[in-house]
């Protein structure tokens, strides 16, 4: 069961890593950058909001605007 989870993360990661357009990331501001690396890493959408200094909503629309699928 665990072994499942840990392969649903991995591929919940590798498809945010591969479906965000890494030329809008590279070119924001240093702490929206890391926020949204956060995300892509461990989409974890509240911590990646704290990070950017955003609140859920906003950094949802920047999530959107960088072209990262949100994954469950």
């Amino acid at each position: 069961m665990e072994e499942h989870l840990k392969d649903r993360e991995r591929e919940a990661r590798e498809l945010r890593r591969r479906e965000a357009d890494w030329n809008y990331i590279n070119s924001l501001p240093p702490r929206l950058r890391a926020a949204l690396v956060f995300y892509i890493e461990t989409g974890d959408l509240y911590v990646a909001a704290k990070i950017a200094g955003l609140r859920v909503e906003e950094f949802n629309e920047l999530r959107i605007r960088a072209g990262i699928p949100h994954v469950n």
